[in-house]
């Protein structure tokens, strides 16, 4: 008899022990679900924000590559003519200038 209360005892405390591994596991399966919900949506923000710096940069190559051309026309002697006639009236001799006058 002595045996068999052992044997009950021992059955009791493995069915604690898994009883404990299981309710152990079940609150790390929690926790790290929870992360990774978090990691997820912290992965989507990332990625829109990599997405808006890319746009922008493009915006900025862009800029640039205008504000280049820009600097290569104001070293033309077009660009030069064109300011004189607007900013100083300048003409050529003998060149015609017409007004509107419907102001």
């Amino acid at each position: 008899m002595a045996t068999r209360a052992r044997y009950k005892r021992r059955r009791v405390q493995n069915r604690a022990g898994i009883l404990l591994a299981s309710i152990v596991v079940l609150i790390l399966v929690t926790v790290v679900s929870i992360k990774s919900i978090g990691l997820l949506q912290k992965a989507r923000e990332l990625e829109a924000k990599e997405a808006s710096l890319q746009e922008q940069i493009e915006y900025e190559t862009q800029r640039s590559d205008e504000i280049a051309d820009f600097e290569r026309y104001t070293e033309t002697r077009k660009y030069i003519e064109d300011t004189a006639k607007e900013k100083l009236g300048l003409v050529y001799p003998g060149e015609i200038i017409f007004k509107n006058t419907d102001n």
